[in-house]
C-alpha cells in the first residue's frame, strides 16, 4: 500500500492512498481519535484565526473533535454541528443537499431548528478537517446564510488538489491529489 506523509507541526502521519475513482487516488485523513494532532492542529488555527467571531459551525463528523478543541483553547462555551441527517431530538431543521468527493451519493446537511436561532445573526467559523472542491463549505455557507449567519471564515487542517489555489480559506498543509500509480497529480 502507498501512503504520503503530511506535517502538523512536530507531528507528522503517513496517510494511505484510497482510491476514489479510475484514475485518482486520495491520501485518507483520519482526524477521528488523533488527540495530539487535533490539539496541534488546533492551537495552530487558533493562531491563524484573528478575526472576531462568536461559534466555530463544523460539519459532522470528522470536524468534530478539531471544533471541540479550537473552541476549548479560544475559551468559547460551545460550537455547532452541522448534521449528515434530520435526528428525531432536531426541532425545525434546516436542511440542504450536498455531493463531495468522498462520497458516491448526495448527502443532506442538517441544522437543528434552535442551532439556526442561536447562530442568527452572528458570525461564525467554518471548520472542517479537510477542504477538497470546497462542495460541503458551499452547501454549508448556503445553509447558514438562510438563518442570517454570516461566515467570517473558512478554515481547516489541510487543502487538497486545487483547494489550495484559493485565498478565502486558512488551512494548515497542502494535500495532493494522485493519479491511480500513486503519482502526484499536477
Amino acid at each position: 500500500m502507498m501512503d504520503y506523509q503530511i506535517s502538523i507541526g512536530k507531528f507528522k502521519r503517513k496517510l494511505p492512498l484510497v482510491k476514489i475513482d479510475e484514475n485518482t487516488q486520495i491520501a485518507s485523513f483520519v482526524l477521528l481519535g488523533d488527540t495530539e494532532l487535533t490539539v496541534e492542529a488546533a492551537r495552530q488555527l487558533k493562531e491563524k484565526l484573528t478575526l472576531d467571531y462568536d461559534f466555530v459551525v463544523t460539519l459532522e463528523s470528522k470536524g468534530i473533535p478539531l471544533a471541540h478543541e479550537l473552541t476549548r483553547q479560544t475559551n468559547r462555551d460551545r460550537y455547532v454541528v452541522i448534521r449528515k441527517s434530520i435526528k428525531a431530538y432536531m426541532t425545525e431543521p434546516v436542511v440542504t443537499t450536498v455531493e463531495s468527493i468522498t462520497t458516491s451519493e448526495p448527502q443532506q446537511l442538517v441544522l437543528d431548528g434552535m442551532d439556526a436561532a442561536m447562530l442568527s445573526g452572528k458570525r461564525v467559523v467554518l471548520l472542517d478537517d479537510v477542504i477538497s472542491t470546497g462542495g460541503s463549505l458551499k452547501a454549508a455557507e448556503e445553509l447558514l446564510a438562510r438563518v442570517d449567519c454570516q461566515v467570517v471564515a473558512k478554515a481547516a487542517i489541510l487543502a487538497e488538489g486545487a483547494a489550495t489555489q484559493r485565498n478565502d480559506i486558512i488551512y494548515l498543509a497542502s494535500l495532493p491529489l494522485f493519479d491511480s500509480r500513486g503519482r502526484i497529480k499536477d
